[in-house]
């Protein structure tokens, strides 16, 4: 979760930014079986050692990663096949359109479905007319009688030879006609093929009927037809339908694309975010009716994408001004008049070259910065991802519904894997703010089948499709089995198999687990090394023979499954497990890691680069919301079995994978497991429940919920150490297309203001109230801000990557970027799900929540304090650091935290909180 350590190792890499050639457009798809290089396509980042950064093209409004096969710089096109004129005009009409009307898809395909079910099927009739010839050649002399059933024969193989070819198509390199479905259906959003076809029928009812009160409207229509280059001799009927079909679609592309571009610009406004919720203006409640009025009904899961706006680069100088008055009350006079005068020399040198450049990858680029804060904070960050970057998520915080391990697992699990069938069908719909303003969901489709593949300067994110990746690969004793949880019905398995299974595989280990050494059930500890080491062992161990199997079968799964033999003894032990685990159990690259422990507990560990805390919590949450609102467990706390109209087909039991271990592979894994157990060893991590009060008194009290708390860190850390600390709160930027997230700087001159008069206590109570509103509201406005794509840091991150592209050296950003977050600081995502669920806040359901999740510190000499209101009467808190550091202590510093929050509180007249 640690989105904002910023790489400083980018300053000693050199590398050369062609910002003059930054759009690089490629209307030539990838025919799905490969073929020779056809077009050489010139990546835009490339460094001076020759390795490629990456290659970027435009398709269609959308930024695609290309990947070659031999070259990093070359797009394979298939080997074109011969086939009839009339084929080839379909196959470029069907481009046009395709790259015209509809989105490029997510995935990294570049062939278009309909030009490669045209392409297979102009070979079957091309084979199957030479067929023919050839058969004819060579039987000249048979009877009639024969030659039929000679050609009935071989037609019958033909026959089963294209069934074979479409079904290997079907499974791996065509998407599916739902996928075509969803293609169109988001290409035309907001506007509906419904449309298409009343206007088809308008028009062809006007020409046809010709009414006397649309005379007018007819006219134009006749003289639209009149125009139309079809043969004299064409019937009146059959000129009036292709002329409605003609016009209704010229009218729907035009409808479609209006309606697309109003849409966008009615969401990049934003007066609505600073307006009480309770006191909507009129002009708000305008807008709203209107965005509601332009947007299309039933949108699927990305349908929303497009009308999207693009996040706008901030003015350089609101980011300045901005990052001053953040920096006052961290500065001593003389800090703080040199970073001004370092401002004010970097406004009036480079700064301005490099926002223009910043500008102009705006223009093009659906994010200005999000495919830089991946690539550079996350995929080149060297650290290992245990701590540094995973991040885990808990179950419900008292409640357990079984304490069956493998009946935990197989319900959780195929909730988990509903859902993500959901996003694959995308069945999911969009969430909305206020029920009226969607946001990105761009970062769902590499929540499952992804993995983080090591390298030595970057690593390399990896996402298989739905039909690559059908298997999910479980952890028992050290042993990896592959469990395939689809049967031959292409049905998920049923919770009773999945049960069935899971003991099965408890049983295997159990029983094996003695014969295997103790290296080969340690190889998940070389994910937890530094990336740079994982990836000299990955390239000497396992680029060949079982290995290199064993790695691919892995990294296709859906995600890791973790069957525990340990029982966590307290809730702060159990985030320890989910966090880091024993040093030799998590398998830290892949996208997701769900844990089950002995009790009937269970949690996530998640990989932090190919989506944000938010969007695994939905599906988390989805899973956890099933067992509250569901009866999932017998008495015995078995599964529910199935309902009787359920038809299972036949699965493929577990297969377990087996390694090769050499002497030199298993002396890295055991100095990889001493290496883990030193760095989980650090790790300081304290999971409480404040239950004295919670978001409800905070916000009749009229103050912010999450300033509060942001506002008690600042006091508590205060206390702590005597002084304040550069702090991070992540916000979401998903109002835009791919936005991730932004910094709040929430240790403001306002806060600090309010924290040196509580500390003197000087002032009386009514004093101090109105400080604490002020400083709540300065970090509304920051808060809001930053959700809005005004922040400073991502905008000074951009400047600094285009700095370091272009060679130049700027003390002032290299200073700003080198300062430690010492308080890092989240609020965790919740109600997410839009269904009629509980109200959590009813005494049966609050010991049924979830305390959320947590992080690691992103400075050894700091905090990660991640934090969730759930319920209207307790908040809960996870607080990490370093052992290593003998001035933090996360036990001390949570004590400090609620101290702080129980003094804020006592500000309030009870009086009013009770009316």
């Amino acid at each position: 979760m640690n989105t904002h350590s910023f790489p400083l190792h980018l300053t000693s890499l050199p590398f050369v930014m062609q910002l003059s050639t930054c759009l690089c457009l490629v209307q030539c798809p990838a025919d799905s079986q490969g073929g020779r290089p056809a077009q050489q396509v010139q990546g835009l980042l490339s460094s001076s050692r020759g390795w490629c950064h990456g290659l970027y093209c435009s398709m269609a409004g959308r930024e695609v990663k290309c990947r070659a096969s031999s070259s990093p710089h070359t797009l394979r096109v298939g080997p074109e096949k011969r086939a009839t004129r009339s084929y080839c005009h379909a196959k470029v009409y069907i481009n046009w359109l395709y790259y015209t009307i509809l989105p490029w898809p997510a995935t990294n395909s570049y062939s278009s479905p309909f030009t490669d079910f045209l392409h297979v099927q102009g070979r079957h009739r091309e084979r199957e007319t030479q067929g023919k010839r050839e058969r004819q050649v060579q039987q000249p002399n048979k009877s009639r009688v024969s030659f039929r059933r000679h050609r009935e024969r071989e037609r019958d193989k033909f026959s089963s030879r294209i069934s074979l070819v479409q079904l290997q198509e079907t499974q791996g390199k065509i998407r599916t006609s739902a996928g075509v479905n969803n293609s169109i259906r988001n290409g035309v959003w907001p506007t509906s093929t419904n449309n298409l076809g009343v206007a088809c029928g308008f028009s062809l009812y006007l020409l046809e009927y010709e009414p006397a009160s649309a005379h007018a409207l007819t006219s134009r229509l006749k003289q639209a037809v009149a125009a139309l280059p079809l043969p004299s001799k064409t019937p009146k009927w059959l000129a009036n339908l292709v002329g409605s079909v003609g016009i209704s679609f010229v009218f729907f592309v035009i409808l479609m694309k209006v309606r697309q571009y109003l849409l966008r610009i009615l969401l990049a406004y934003r007066g609505w975010m600073y307006e009480n919720i309770r006191e909507v203006s009129l002009k708000n409640k305008l807008w709203g009716l209107t965005v509601k009025f332009v947007s299309g009904y039933q949108p699927s899961l990305y349908s929303c994408q497009r009308s999207l706006p693009r996040m706008p680069v901030p003015p350089l100088d609101e980011t300045l001004s901005k990052l001053l008055d953040s920096l006052k009350p961290l500065c001593s006079e003389e800090e703080f008049k040199d970073y001004t005068k370092q401002a004010q020399d970097f406004e009036g040198s480079i700064g301005p070259r490099l926002q223009r450049l910043l500008y102009l990858k705006s223009w093009w680029a659906p994010n200005y910065v999000s495919d830089w804060w991946e690539r550079y904070v996350y995929l080149m960050s060297r650290c290992p991802l245990v701590i540094n970057s995973n991040y885990y998520a808990l179950d419900h915080y008292i409640w357990t519904p079984t304490s069956s391990q493998v009946a935990r697992a197989a319900n959780v699990m195929h909730s988990i894997l509903s859902m993500k069938r959901c996003i694959d069908r995308e069945e999911l719909q969009p969430l909305l703010l206020r029920n009226t303003i969607p946001i990105c969901m761009a970062q769902y489709e590499r929540l499952f089948s992804t993995v983080r593949v090591p390298g030595e300067e970057i690593d390399e994110m990896l996402h298989f499709d739905s039909q690559e990746s059908r298997h999910i690969v479980v952890w028992r004793q050290g042993l990896f089995y592959q469990l395939s949880i689809y049967d031959d019905k292409n049905q998920l398995l049923s919770v009773t198999v999945l049960e069935k299974y899971f003991q099965d595989i408890i049983d295997d280990a159990n029983k094996h687990k003695e014969s295997v050494s103790e290296s080969e059930r340690s190889v998940a500890a070389l994910t937890g090394l530094p990336r740079t080491d994982w990836a000299h062992i990955l390239r000497d161990h396992f680029k060949s023979g079982i290995n290199k199997d064993n790695m691919d079968l892995i990294n296709k799964a859906i995600c890791m499954v973790v069957l525990s033999d340990k029982v966590p003894e307290s809730i702060s032990d159990k985030g320890k497990m989910l966090l880091h685990s024993d040093g030799r159990t998590l398998w830290c690259d892949k996208s997701v890691n769900v844990f089950f422990f002995p009790d009937g507990q269970c949690g996530l560990n998640v990989e932090h680069s190919m989506a944000d805390a938010p969007v695994m919590g939905h599906v988390w949450e989805y899973a956890m919301t099933m067992e509250v609102i569901e009866r999932r467990y017998l008495e015995s706390g078995q599964v529910m079995p199935p309902p009787k109209s359920f038809k299972p087909g036949d699965t493929t039991h577990p297969r377990r994978i087996i390694w090769d271990i050499t002497d030199s592979l298993e002396k890295e894994i055991n100095k990889a497991f001493l290496f883990n157990q030193k760095n989980n060893d650090d790790l300081d991590l304290v999971i409480r429940d404040h239950t004295k009060f919670g978001k409800g008194v905070i916000k009749k009290a009229k103050v912010s919920p999450d300033a509060f708390i942001q506002i008690s860190l600042q006091l508590a850390y205060y206390r702590h150490t005597g002084r304040f600390c550069q702090t991070y709160e992540a916000s979401a930027t998903r109002l835009y297309q791919n936005g991730r997230t932004e910094t709040v700087r929430s240790c403001t001159e306002e806060t600090a203001a309010f924290v040196r008069a509580m500390v003197n206590a000087k002032l009386p109570k009514e004093e101090l109230l109105q400080r604490l509103r002020v400083a709540g509201t300065r970090h509304q406005k920051l808060y809001r801000d930053a959700m809005n794509g005004l922040g400073i840091d991502r905008h000074l991150f951009a400047l600094f990557v285009v700095s370091k592209g272009l060679g130049y050296e700027s003390q002032f950003l290299e200073s700003v970027m080198r300062r430690p977050w010492t308080l890092s600081t989240s609020q965790q995502p919740q109600q997410q799900i839009q269904a009629n669920t509980p109200d959590i806040n009813l005494e049966p359901f609050r010991k049924m929540c979830s305390p959320g999740g947590g992080f690691g510190p992103v400075s050894d000499e700091g905090y990660g304090v991640s934090y969730m209101l759930p319920t209207e009467y307790n908040i809960f808190f996870h607080v990490s650091s370093k052992r290593s550091c003998p001035t933090t202590d996360s036990s001390k510093f949570a004590d400090l935290i609620f101290k702080s929050m129980d003094e804020i509180r006592l500000l309030f007249d009870d009086s009013k909180l009770d009316s």
